[in-house]
């Protein structure tokens, strides 16, 4: 059911939030636009509100070409939520020429390594691909970053998680971080790591990219481990009065100066959570768990694992080992740490007979940290 409301020409949308069904159609007094917006809102999923401001970036008298655009996307195995996605973040999409300006980039992706899922995902994260030189920028850009990445599989990784990278002019950026980390002594495997699963560390300016690696230095980081291009990662992610808080929440929790550093060293990623993760670990951890502050320190990759997911669930299991004489009190880290399988293997299924309701209660505490999820999702 349609209702048929008129707007003035300023084109201000409102919509019942809370009547989903209500399907609102602008009437304006420009006739191209009002059947763009209705195009953009029935065909390509766009809400009145993004249809609205779509269409002043597109304008067609008949539909013959879009429709185009719509038919190769998914016959290419775009859903319609990446369609109305791609179309939102970059309108003009829908003037394209499905066969000359679209279709070499899909194919150029796809003989690389890419499937069409990735493909998708890529190209709603950044459309602008599409309407990028292949010869001129994408193709050069894939080949710099092969030749650090010589497999498909690692490139196809580091687009994924950065597309942007292939707009990017790699000389100004990549190449010369990639040269300080080459003459401070950092293996190949370390550089290809960071590029691989961080690539975004690189689109740093040189001066600060060097700063940053000379801090990292003097933290007394050993350069041929990886946990030090890891450790420039944390460091770049996070501006300087970000990092002295969280330095300062450690110190609250009993960890010195030198433990602290030791810790990044061990494993950088214990900075990179947010205040608030960090405090909420450590909090249960100590308060709720017993354990002794410095135990963490020691091993600080507990700091980064999930709260809701991991810990407590695996914990409320140790707790009931623990009560019952199953467990000794020793290495907490190591059931924690291991595989969702071989956390089962080795501390619930051994148990069934003397405590039955072990696995319940892990699930039960797994379902909690799902609604706990669902509600931040809604």
């Amino acid at each position: 059911m349609f209702r048929w409301v008129k707007f003035p020409s300023t084109h201000i949308i409102s919509f019942l939030q809370n009547d989903p069904s209500l399907i609102v159609r602008v009437i304006s007094s420009n006739a191209n636009e009002s059947h763009v917006v209705s195009y953009l809102v029935n065909n390509c999923g766009l809400s009145p509100k993004s249809a609205l401001s779509a269409s002043k970036y597109v304008s067609f008298k008949t539909p013959k070409k879009p429709d185009s655009v719509l038919a190769f996307f998914e016959a290419h195995g775009f859903s319609k939520t990446h369609i109305a996605t791609l179309i939102r973040k970059r309108p003009t999409v829908l003037l394209a020429d499905p066969e000359k300006t679209l279709m070499p980039k899909l194919q150029f992706l796809h003989s690389n390594g890419f499937s069409s899922s990735d493909i998708a995902k890529v190209l709603c994260v950044c459309p602008e691909i599409l309407h990028t030189s292949l010869e001129k920028q994408i193709i050069p850009a894939f080949n710099v970053i092969k030749t650090f990445l010589p497999s498909h599989e690692k490139v196809v990784c580091a687009i994924k998680r950065l597309p942007r990278i292939m707009l990017s002019h790699l000389e100004t950026y990549v190449l010369p971080n990639i040269k300080i980390l080459e003459e401070s002594g950092l293996p190949k495997s370390s550089i290809a790591w960071l590029l691989r699963y961080q690539p975004a560390t690189f689109m740093t300016s040189s001066n600060r990219f060097s700063e940053i690696v000379e801090e990292v230095k003097g933290m007394g980081l050993n350069p041929l481990s990886v946990n030090f291009v890891a450790a420039i990662h944390a460091v770049r992610a996070m501006s300087t009065s970000t990092w002295k808080s969280k330095i300062d929440i450690y110190k609250k929790w009993g960890w010195s100066e030198e433990e602290i550093l030791v810790a990044f060293g061990k494993h950088p990623w214990c900075m990179m959570g947010s205040e608030k993760k960090i405090t909420a670990a450590m909090d249960f951890y100590i308060n709720k768990m017993g354990w002794d502050s410095s135990y963490i320190a020691q091993h600080p990759v507990l700091i980064s694992l999930g709260l809701d997911k991991r810990i407590v669930p695996r914990c409320s299991v140790i707790q009931v080992l623990l009560s019952k004489g199953l467990m000794k009190q020793t290495r907490f880290s190591s059931p924690l740490i291991i595989s969702e399988e071989s956390f089962l293997h080795k501390f619930v299924t051994p148990y069934e007979e003397e405590v039955p309701h072990l696995l319940k209660l892990y699930r039960e505490k797994l379902e909690i940290a799902k609604c706990k999820d669902m509600e931040k999702g809604g």
